[in-house]
């Protein structure tokens, strides 16, 4: 809630401090006056009292510094959540599964074997038949 305030307010003091410094005249700091010459008695003009836009550029030139260090601080924690107060929801039970069977160190069953009245498994042999002795 703070941080929204402060921002708000922030914004705020942006826009007053664009509105004031865009209000203030200019000091005649033309291209002559940037090289010495015409009637410039300093390099940023004749030095006048301070006004009343000056003194409120002032002001908010310090509210937006501060306001800026501000908001780093607070920013600093990280984005909360609306729920980091409240209790977590309790945990679902685990559905119901069947038990996978119990390892055993017996080996595999072997295949198997063929029937009689099927053809015995082709195996290649060790020497082709055309092969010279």
């Amino acid at each position: 809630m703070l941080y929204y305030l402060v921002t708000t307010l922030y914004v705020l003091v942006c826009l007053l401090l664009l509105l004031v410094i865009l209000l203030q005249q200019g000091k005649g700091g033309d291209m002559a006056s940037a090289f010495g010459g015409g009637s410039s008695q300093t390099a940023f003009g004749a030095r006048t009292g301070a006004t009343l836009l000056t003194k409120l550029t002032t002001g908010f030139a310090v509210a937006f510094m501060l306001g800026a260090l501000f908001l780093a601080v607070i920013g600093q924690r990280g984005p909360g959540s609306v729920l980091s107060g409240s209790t977590p929801p309790p945990p679902k039970p685990a559905p119901a599964s069947t038990p996978a069977p119990a390892s055993t160190s017996t080996p595999p069953p072997a295949p198997a074997p063929a029937p009689s009245g099927a053809p015995a498994p082709a195996t290649p042999p060790s020497t082709p038949p055309n092969a010279p002795k």
